[in-house]
């Protein structure tokens, strides 16, 4: 099996490096957009500019630094064919570089991929690239893409944890302070999503070059902090669970590699970390106002806004990383905006053995703007009395604590299932 560089070896990546592969790679993979946003300008006091990696051919950054990764292989490697592992981002592109540059290539995908993600790797790489189902996680897929690409003698492509990945991913910080620049403009800071921390590197690394006085802010999910956990263990450090809403950066490990570039950069990379509620809302809010598809992942840069205190005046860009996101989904993404602003509330209500206690909870209880989007009664066979699982929208996040106080003065017996204990995630998620 051959591999690009290996992470390990800390060579740093320079501005100069990122330049090559934008010279390499601009004739097949245009710029995307530097989008001006009116509304987070208005809600921020900056100048607020989107860079657009939705508008991308695979809708995503992934594809710069899989076509440079495997632009650099030798005659003898490409012919080799390549490997690579990914349910997403990754796999799209590196199904594109291929069908592109002529070369085959084999992508694991876990057995669990949506027939619309795997339907787009394969429309991608047409005839170039062969589609393998295996394992029912993506560490499984990606175990399987090892072991073959050590059988064939082919080369794996690393979705973030190399460095012509970093360097082909960094092309995008490029794009930002040449757009900038033609405007007359300097960044004074780009915020940046985090997963495995590839982009991340090569922003970081055309930045501290080309534009030393930008400040750097990596937004990684609430519940996917693996960076975080990198810089405060010094060194990567695999976490115990992830959230896995956030698909495109709900990453356990962040790369040896990456991490090393952010230890060297500590003194501009500002880390915070955005809950994924709020990155929901940011999807919806970017779809409703700017008519942008964002996945979760490409809707964390601009969550991670809400989490720093800007200057007005600031010129400040958000990286849209992708767009990928499955229609399917939209449900999922409304309840966890609706539960993170405030609005959506859950509760165990436990009905005395009297008759007419359900109309009582509906005129006593309940506000004039309240909804009832759920009402399951826990045991089957008890239908007027006992306990019931009450889903409730509320017309605004302020009529909670009224809400709460015709509760307790009910003889109602009401319990508020509170977002991440064992109760909400059992009663509610499951």
């Amino acid at each position: 099996m051959t591999t690009q560089q290996s992470p390990h070896t800390f060579v740093p990546v320079r501005a100069s490096d990122i330049q090559m592969a934008q010279a390499r790679i601009s004739s097949v993979i245009a710029p995307t957009p530097l989008q001006y946003c009116p509304r987070l300008s208005e809600e921020t006091g900056a100048e607020v500019y989107l860079k657009r990696e939705d508008l991308q051919d695979v809708r995503s950054y992934k594809i710069r630094g899989a076509y440079y990764a495997i632009s650099n292989l030798t005659e003898e490697e490409k012919a080799a064919g390549v490997v690579a592992a990914s349910a997403g981002n990754h796999a799209q592109g590196v199904a594109y570089a291929c069908r592109t540059m002529g070369i085959q290539g084999k992508i694991f995908v876990p057995n669990k991929t949506p027939k619309q993600k795997r339907d787009r790797i394969a429309v991608h790489g047409g005839p170039n690239v062969e589609v393998v189902l295996v394992g029912a996680t993506f560490d499984e897929a990606s175990a399987a893409a090892r072991a073959d690409a050590a059988e064939r003698g082919a080369t794996l492509i690393e979705p973030f944890d190399a460095r012509d990945t970093v360097i082909g991913q960094g092309t995008v910080a490029a794009e930002i302070v040449s757009q900038l620049t033609s405007l007359g403009k300097s960044m004074d800071s780009v915020f940046v999503p985090v997963g495995g921390g590839g982009l991340l590197g090569g922003v970081l690394s055309y930045v501290a070059d080309m534009a030393p006085r930008t400040a750097v802010i990596g937004v990684e999910p609430a519940g996917a902090k693996s960076l975080a956990a990198a810089l405060d263990n010094g060194g990567p450090i695999t976490l115990g669970s992830v959230d896995t809403f956030v698909d495109g950066a709900s990453v356990a490990r962040t790369g040896d590699l990456n991490y090393r570039i952010a230890e060297a950069n500590q003194g501009r990379l500002h880390l915070v970390a955005a809950d994924e509620g709020a990155v929901a809302t940011e999807m919806l809010d970017l779809y409703q106002s700017e008519g942008i598809i964002a996945e979760p992942a490409g809707a964390l840069s601009v969550a991670g806004l809400r989490e720093v205190s800007i200057t007005p005046g600031e010129v400040v860009v958000c990286i849209i990383s992708g767009g990928n996101n499955d229609v399917l989904r939209y449900a999922e993404i409304m309840e966890r905006s609706l539960v993170y602003r405030g609005l959506k509330h859950y509760f165990l209500v436990n009905f005395p053995q009297e008759p007419g206690q359900l109309l009582s909870f509906l005129t006593d209880i309940l506000g004039p703007d309240d909804d009832i989007t759920l009402f399951d009664y826990l045991k089957r066979n008890n239908r007027e009395t006992g306990a019931a699982l009450v889903g409730l929208e509320l017309g605004r996040a302020s009529d909670f604590d009224a809400l709460i106080g015709r509760m307790n003065a009910s003889r109602i017996d009401c319990r508020h299932l509170e977002p991440g204990t064992p109760e909400y995630e059992y009663l509610v998620t499951n």
